[in-house]
Formats: C-alpha cells, structure tokens, sequence
C-alpha cells in the first residue's frame, strides 16, 4: 500500500486545531447567508477564492472576517457538528480543539452557547463517530477578555462543554505573564491549561509558559531548539509540542524548501505531536501533515510513533488510550 494510502488509513487524533480555522469556505458563506452578513464577495466561487491562502496578512483578514459571521449558539452548534464530519473523513478518532472564545459576539449568550457546544460534540459523536473535546483559547491581542473567558471555561467545565484553557495569537507583546491570573483560577477549578508558544516569541515564550501558565503541552514550541537548556527541560519533563508543520510554512517560521525543525525536535528525544492548526485556511489536513513528514524522510515506523506520541498527549483516560492505540497498531 503507497504510504499516503497508509497514512489516510491510519487512525489518528489530533489536539491542536482551531474550530473556527477548520471550517470550510462553504460553511462560512452558509452562515453568513443565514445571518444576512455581508461578505467581501458575494457569490460562493468569489468567497472561496477570497478565502484562499495568500500571506499572514490576509490569513488574519479571513480569521477575522469570518468569525464576525458567527452571531449565534447555533452558528457554533453547526462549526462543531461539521468539524467532526471532516474529522471521520481523514479517519480522526478523538480531537482536542480550541474555540477562539474571546471573539465569541454578545449575542451567543454564554448558557445557549456552551450548551450549543456540548449539543454540537453530542452530535458529531453520534453521526459521525468522532470524539471531540474543546478548549476555551483566550486571544493574546484581547488580554482584557481574559477573564471573561477563563468565567466561560470554568462555567463550559461544569455543564461539559470544555476541557481545558488555552491561549493563542501574537507572542510578541503579549507574554505569558500577563496571563497568569487567568490559569491560575483555571487550574484551582480542575481546568486542563495549554499555550501556544515559540512559534514568533523565541525560546522565552516558551519558557514563560511552563513557569508563569505551567501549560500542560505547548502549542507549535519549534523555536525551543534556540535553547538548550529548555530542549533538556522539554525532554526530561516529557512536555508535548503541539507541532504543526503545514502552518509553519504558510506563516513563514520555517522557509519553503527547508526541513522542517520537528526532526530535530523528534530526534533529541522531545514529545513531539502532529497536528493542522487551521486546515481549512491553510489548505491542509492532518493526512497531509503526515505527508509532508514523510517527503522529509520521517520513516513509517517514526509517523507512527508521532501518532502514538499525539494520542499519549491528549487528556484521553488511561482507557480510552489503550482502545485507540490498539486500533493504531493494529493499522
């Protein structure tokens, strides 16, 4: 069997998507129809192209623009729901996915949008079968909206709509620090705490991180190899790297042509994971994350250990990993 069909045919999770960056052009034009907002272009071939990947610039353009549709509990009912359908295609077992919620609008009211969520999981287990957890991320350039969210993570924990906290968007100016309040009250309520770092804010992002969010995994981290001490510290802890090739790319942490740091990363005995970030916007999917491993060398026996290093990651039961990993290498 050619090893793409392989690699499709592998069961696989995944733990560092975003929700509102997987779903597709056509939902968003759905929505936007369905709520009467106005779109840079008006018919769908118009909309898609607009949506199609140019530069950070523009891929900061589409985020914006199409969450700016989402206007109620529903509209995130449908993403969830949609989600796990593209996830049962590309043979994902279980995910772990942010729901960007300070940019959660007014008018989703936070008990009709958490049990929107939850609905929406329900559902996409039962038509799909695919087992979706979600993780409220707070919007770095939004550090007012922290607490808001964490209140919303604590609240989504107790009616079974989030797992955990986690923190995305622009490193640079807005370190983890500023943040600690907010995942020091997420841990105290019984919240799993992730962050997204070294991906633009250097080996000190990450290292923040660990010490002021003490983050269970790190989002991307590929910047950690400017330090040796950390990579010793990533190591010896066993932290996951929630690495993210395609994404990587795309933003220009890594240049087109180059190998992509996760060998170095995967070969110094780092946790390394596997993972699409937001797929729909970047033209990608976690069948051909994999792939792009594979055309850097990555042998079978290594896309499986990554495979098997994500599902150990996830904050799956002791049991639920077992069930899986045994449908892993049973591939």
């Amino acid at each position: 069997m050619p090893l793409d069909a392989r690699i499709a045919a592998m069961p696989k999770t995944e733990i560092h998507i975003h929700l509102e960056g997987a779903t597709s052009a056509e939902t968003y034009f759905e929505i936007a129809h369905r709520n009467g907002v106005e779109l840079p272009a008006n018919e769908l071939p118009q909309w898609k192209e607009f949506f199609h990947f140019r530069d950070f610039n523009h891929f900061i353009e589409v985020y914006v623009t199409s969450t700016k549709m989402l206007r109620t509990a529903a509209d995130y009912e449908l993403l969830v729901r949609r989600f796990a359908a593209q996830q049962s295609a590309l043979n994902v077992q279980y995910t772990e996915a942010f729901v960007s919620c300070s940019l959660v609008p007014p008018g989703a009211a936070s008990g009709d949008f958490l049990d929107a969520l939850r609905r929406g999981v329900e559902a996409g287990e039962r038509e799909s079968g695919v087992r979706i957890a979600l993780i409220a991320d707070i919007s770095r350039e939004l550090p007012d909206s922290r607490h808001r969210v964490v209140q919303l993570a604590m609240e989504g924990y107790k009616r079974g709509a989030f797992i955990g906290l986690g923190l995305g968007g622009p490193e640079v100016g807005f370190p983890a620090e500023m943040f600690a309040d907010a995942y020091a009250a997420a841990r105290q309520a019984g919240l799993h705490v992730v962050a997204h770092a070294g991906e633009t804010g250097g080996a000190k992002s990450v290292r923040g991180a660990l010490d002021a969010l003490h983050a269970e995994r790190i989002g991307h981290g590929v910047q950690s190899l400017e330090d040796a001490g950390l990579m010793e510290r990533l190591r010896r802890d066993g932290t996951p790297l929630e690495v993210c090739p395609q994404s990587n790319y795309r933003l220009g942490i890594v240049k087109p042509g180059e190998p992509h740091p996760i060998r170095g990363l995967f070969d110094a005995g780092v946790h390394c994971t596997v993972n699409s970030d937001d797929p729909a916007m970047f033209e990608t999917d976690i069948n051909r994350e994999y792939v792009t491993l594979a055309e850097q060398g990555f042998t079978w026996e290594e896309l499986q250990q990554l495979n098997l290093n994500t599902l150990q990651a996830t904050f799956l039961n002791d049991a639920d990993k077992r069930a899986i990993k045994e449908q892993i290498l049973a591939a």
